[in-house]
């Protein structure tokens, strides 16, 4: 079972700059970046693979790599890590022009995964309500789209949001850079989780992963 477990602070290297993001500086920052699909891209269309199950994927594997991008606060407002979390994405109903949002147990098999995120996806294809799912878990990050739209920067201003945690992203539509595919992806990451270096990390191992895409297979 999946559990939020409490981060011993007396031994955590970030423990002065988790206090010092919530107590005195509360406050997230917003990255917006061109991520090179060019062979992910390529591997699709060479796979029966569907790419927006992928690319979940893809955010949600290097997602729960790391404690830092799995945080959450208990009750008390002290820091905590869930063992895993799970990505809870929105998918477009064209007919009203509005979208819902629907979570898919993470799993680190990509066949597994991308078979239960499509089989969600049609699930709920007809039901527009906003959260049609009755069981959503608390463990889950945001994953949205801009699906018509490349961008080259994005903000997203949550009220009140300095007590979430956990990472919220965005994709847009690709474009062709220098003979390269690129997608733009903007996070917002809570300043008392991660720094910098942390969302850099996350950055450069989810563009290795799309540059060799064999886990399509």
């Amino acid at each position: 079972m999946t559990q939020l477990r409490a981060i011993d602070v007396d031994q955590w290297p970030r423990r002065e700059h988790f206090e010092h993001y919530r107590q005195r500086t509360r406050c997230s920052y917003e990255v917006t970046v061109d991520v090179d699909v060019t062979a992910f891209v390529a591997a699709v269309r060479g796979s029966a693979a569907k790419t927006y199950a992928s690319q979940i994927w893809a955010i949600a594997t290097v997602v729960n790599r790391h404690a830092e991008f799995r945080m959450q606060l208990l009750d008390d407002g002290s820091p905590a890590v869930w063992d895993v979390v799970h990505p809870m994405f929105t998918v477009f109903h064209p007919e009203t022009e509005t979208f819902s949002a629907l979570a898919v147990p993470y799993d680190d098999d990509f066949r597994r995964f991308h078979d239960a995120a499509s089989a969600t996806m049609e699930q709920y294809r007809d039901d527009v309500r906003m959260f049609p799912q009755d069981d959503r878990p608390r463990n889950v990050f945001d994953v949205s789209t801009f699906p018509r739209t490349s961008f080259t920067g994005f903000a997203l201003h949550v009220e009140d949001g300095s007590d979430h945690l956990l990472p919220i992203i965005t994709l847009g539509r690709y474009r062709e850079v220098d003979d390269r595919t690129v997608m733009p992806m903007a996070l917002q990451i809570n300043h008392a989780a991660a720094d910098g270096f942390h969302t850099s990390r996350l950055l450069d191992e989810l563009e290795a992963l799309f540059a060799d895409p064999s886990w399509l297979r």
